[in-house]
């Protein structure tokens, strides 16, 4: 993998117009999950999902004439990464989404940059926890704290386990982000990144999907279900995965950060205008307060206010 792309802090309109692209393609995927669920289990959307995906992305690679490596290390590094950051994120969001509404869900998965910089913090040398970034864990926590309270209330234990669920995607994927350093130090383009560990995924699903879902004996799916398991692996797997690389690479990791606090106003959107879901009080609260603890783990909005001068020029 090529060293991170410079961070334009000024982006362009074609890169705002990427970013907010991929913030719908991201929240889509909950939307998709909302409609897929109705008719397969969870472990068998998942297989079709990162299946279709890796097909496509091996033939967009040899289309562009990327090379793939195939060194056993690589692999073992792609199978561990796909299991961090596709099989165990993936399968748990869509159990949790059995049980709550996509919007819901995407707001605990914004959780992933919080639970992250906790991860970096044990797990790396140079990614240490600041006193902003632990007062963000905090108010994100609370935001968790605030949903699961209503849930416990509201839903009874079922609805706290999808929303246990969610979370633990959510650090699968900071567990994910940490690993995926070991791929820039191994110089492995990133689109070849993508495709392993889809492709090893595909890999390790396969019989999870034989002995739990014995898909053999699944009903056969609605074409609203099939249309949604297109659109999950084609547009919000592995287009998304050509997009987010084209931002990283244009804008910057500090600017793709931003895709979280979008992800979930384009999931919360789709849910309600066509799955038919309504957001409750407890769920905006805990929305806002994840927000500004995403707000403080990035910290760019704090390092511009002191940074600006009286006359409102920069320092």
């Amino acid at each position: 993998m090529s060293q991170p792309a410079a961070v334009n802090v000024s982006m362009s309109p074609a890169q705002w117009a990427m970013l907010i692209t991929l913030s719908i393609v991201f929240g889509g995927s909950f939307f998709f999950n909302g409609v897929i669920v109705r008719d397969l289990p969870p472990v068998t959307i998942v297989f079709i999902r990162v299946a279709l995906a890796a097909a496509a992305l091996q033939i967009y690679l040899r289309a562009t004439g990327r090379a793939m490596p195939w060194t056993g290390a690589v692999w073992r590094m792609f199978f561990v990464m796909g299991a961090l950051n596709n099989v165990i994120p993936f399968t748990l969001i869509v159990y949790g989404q059995t049980q709550i509404a996509s919007g819901v869900a995407s707001i605990l998965n914004a959780m992933t940059p919080l639970f992250t910089v906790v991860v970096a913090h044990y797990w790396t040398d140079d990614e240490k926890l600041t006193g902003m970034r632990i007062a963000g864990v905090i108010a994100g926590l609370g935001g968790v704290a605030v949903m699961m309270g209503g849930a416990t209330l509201g839903g009874g234990w079922g609805t706290v386990a999808a929303y246990l669920a969610c979370l633990g995607a959510a650090l699968a994927y900071g567990f994910a982000a940490v690993y995926g350093r070991r791929f820039r130090k191994a110089a492995i383009d990133p689109l070849a990144v993508a495709t392993g560990q889809v492709t090893a995924s595909s890999v390790l699903m396969a019989p999870l999907m034989l002995i739990i879902d014995r898909p053999w004996t699944l009903a056969m799916p609605g074409l609203d279900s099939v249309l949604a398991l297109i659109g999950l692996a084609l547009v919000s797997t592995a287009f998304a995965y050509l997009l987010y690389f084209r931002i990283l690479s244009g804008a910057g990791a500090t600017n793709l950060s931003l895709v979280t606090f979008l992800v979930p106003v384009s999931a919360i959107v789709l849910g309600i205008a066509f799955l038919g879901e309504v957001l409750l009080p407890r769920h905006m609260i805990g929305m806002a307060l994840i927000g500004a603890g995403l707000a403080l783990v990035d910290g760019r909005l704090f390092r511009r206010r002191r940074t600006a001068a009286p006359d409102g020029t920069s320092r």
